[in-house]
């Protein structure tokens, strides 16, 4: 279970930052780029419930926890935000949403790291 949850989380990472970094060199939020956002975070709750199972299940108030469970929320705002704003047709929204996501994706880092040492470490 362990391998498949460090696949999920990876993809996500993958996805995530292709949608976030392309996003910010092409100028502006594209229908593809919301597709990426969505792979990232189903990929995200996937491997966030399968470490969830490993670690016993239940929320702890431990760091890696409390970050990642922002992260997952900020996630979510962020898809759910890039979709009203490709619904909404705005160009200077659409052309202005890369800062939102690159801060996203930057607080997405925190847990992914600290998940990753703490991994190394057991």
């Amino acid at each position: 279970m362990l391998v498949y949850a460090i696949i999920f989380i990876s993809l996500a990472l993958i996805f995530y930052s292709i949608g976030v970094w392309s996003e910010k060199i092409q100028g502006t939020l594209k229908k593809w780029h919301l597709s990426m956002f969505w792979m990232g975070i189903i990929f995200d709750t996937l491997g966030t419930v399968l470490m969830g199972k490993i670690a016993g299940g239940g929320f702890s108030f431990q760091f890696h926890a409390v970050t990642g469970m922002i992260a997952l929320m900020l996630m979510l705002f962020h898809v759910i935000w890039a979709s009203i704003v490709l619904v909404q047709n705005d160009s200077v929204k659409r052309d202005n949403f890369h800062k939102f996501s690159i801060i996203v994706w930057i607080i997405w880092l925190i847990p992914y790291i600290s998940g990753a040492i703490f991994g190394m470490k057991m």
